[in-house]
Formats: C-alpha cells, sequence, structure tokens
C-alpha cells in the first residue's frame, strides 16, 4: 500500500490550534443565539405592554384645522393651522391654549 493515501476508517485527529479554534466558534454561535433569542423575547415584550391609547375623536373649536397631534399620558395636544397649540386633558376638556408667534 502506499504511503500517502490515507484509510478514511481511520480516525483523524485534528491539530491542537484547530480544535480550539473549532471551540471557539461553538461558543461564539451559542452565544449569537441565545444574544438573538434575547432580543426577540424583548420585543415581544416591549411590544405587548399596553401603551397609551388614542382618543376617540377630538373636537376642536370652530375654524381649527388639524396639522399634528401629540399625546402623553395624562393629556394630549393639536397644532392648528392657525399656529395654536390646543391641550386637552383626556376626558376631551381644553386644558390650554398656547399662540406660537412667527
Amino acid at each position: 500500500m502506499d504511503k500517502d493515501i490515507v484509510d478514511p476508517s481511520q480516525d483523524f485527529e485534528l491539530p491542537p490550534s484547530l480544535r480550539f479554534l473549532r471551540q471557539l466558534v461553538t461558543v461564539l454561535t451559542i452565544t449569537m443565539i441565545a444574544g438573538v433569542l434575547v432580543i426577540i423575547a424583548l420585543l415581544v415584550i416591549r411590544l405587548n405592554e399596553d401603551g397609551v391609547s388614542l382618543p376617540a375623536s377630538v373636537t376642536l373649536p370652530d375654524g381649527s384645522a388639524p396639522i399634528a397631534f401629540t399625546q402623553t399620558k395624562d393629556w394630549y395636544a393639536v397644532v392648528t393651522e392657525d399656529n395654536r397649540i390646543l391641550i386637552f386633558d383626556l376626558n376631551g376638556v381644553l386644558k390650554e391654549t398656547l399662540v406660537v408667534n412667527n
């Protein structure tokens, strides 16, 4: 039998540096999979939280046309075309009107 031909039935042992590299790749793969699972879990938890709910309707003073809306947990505000900011409580009662000067 020729010396250069390797018998495939023999066990092949990796050199120590390649065994270490293979272990590092395995650990990195496990770490990446765990990280992706943690990120997915955090997104699911965060997106399922009860957020701020929008009011069913907003009644504006006559002649007001809305151009922007923002809301917090205690109040919401509507910016109108005539440069006013109307601040309402969550029950729809107008609390304050601010006039923005150009």
